[in-house]
């Protein structure tokens, strides 16, 4: 695979994860269905790298395949120079849903994460109570799951992957189930965090304001069978803030993402957010 990574990316940095013209297919009763047709595509160290695609794409089976879910029919993947599946835990992983465990405090969620991960139970438990002091979250130790709003949740998730050790982080659409304003508050709420580690990451997203908001660098897939049509850097420094959504530049990246998105989808129009 090239390892030279076009639009902002140092060339020089090294890579967190290479997919290699990975293709999948699953069986149906007619024969077999081509998920993927041949994707590749890079994230550096410190990169933030969105997906966006028509629905159906394979947005989240290829996210899968990366965490080492599923194995590819053809191509190679490899995160920090392993190849993916080879081992557990070699990306951490944030989900649709915050997927916490209800018998578990919020303080036990995390402890339990780091634990799986390798930690030492003394080292796991004071990396969690130092996270949640970072964040604010310390008087939610005790508490379960259940007695914390989505946006709440969502944050629980959020910094149970960010205290992983993984160099890279999977995000599969974290705040889609949110209302709008509450999305809003969490995107920015993730940059702050992000600007501080600088882990790379690998988002899914239906939102194309999401996906200008936090990337370095924008990947459109086709419809299935997919691949990468579309790749576009992100010209925007950093820090971001929210005012940057009124820019006119903002606005003409956001046309411009839209219209690839609609061409995927024959005209339907998919991709407004």
């Amino acid at each position: 695979m090239n390892r030279k990574r076009s639009n902002g990316a140092s060339p020089s940095a090294p890579l967190v994860l290479e997919v290699d013209r990975v293709a999948l297919s699953y069986p149906q009763a007619a024969g077999r269905t081509q998920v993927l047709g041949g994707v590749s595509l890079s994230v550096g160290a410190g990169e933030f790298v969105s997906l966006l695609g028509p629905s159906g794409s394979g947005k989240t089976t290829l996210l899968g395949l990366v965490g080492g879910l599923e194995r590819p029919d053809s191509g190679r993947i490899l995160v920090a120079g392993e190849p993916a599946g080879s081992r557990p835990g070699l990306a951490a992983y944030m989900p649709q849903q915050a997927a916490l465990l209800p018998w578990r405090t919020v303080q036990g969620n995390i402890e339990l994460a780091l634990r799986i991960a390798g930690r030492s139970r003394e080292e796991a438990r004071r990396l969690a109570r130092e996270g949640l002091e970072r964040l604010g979250l310390e008087r939610h130790a005790r508490s379960y799951p259940q007695v914390l709003s989505g946006g709440m949740q969502q944050r629980v998730s959020f910094l149970r992957a960010l205290l992983s050790p993984q160099p890279l982080m999977l995000l599969d659409e974290p705040f889609g189930a949110l209302d709008a304003l509450t999305r809003q508050e969490m995107q920015e709420w993730l940059l702050s965090l992000w600007e501080q580690d600088r882990r790379s990451v690998l988002l899914v997203t239906h939102s194309i304001e999401e996906a200008l908001l936090l990337s370095d660098r924008i990947l459109v897939l086709s419809s299935a069978p997919a691949t990468i049509v579309r790749e576009l850097a992100v010209p925007f420094g950093r820090p971001r803030r929210r005012q940057l959504w009124s820019e006119s530049a903002f606005g003409e990246l956001k046309e411009e993402l839209y219209q690839a998105l609609r061409r995927e989808r024959g005209g339907s129009g998919e991709g407004r957010a």
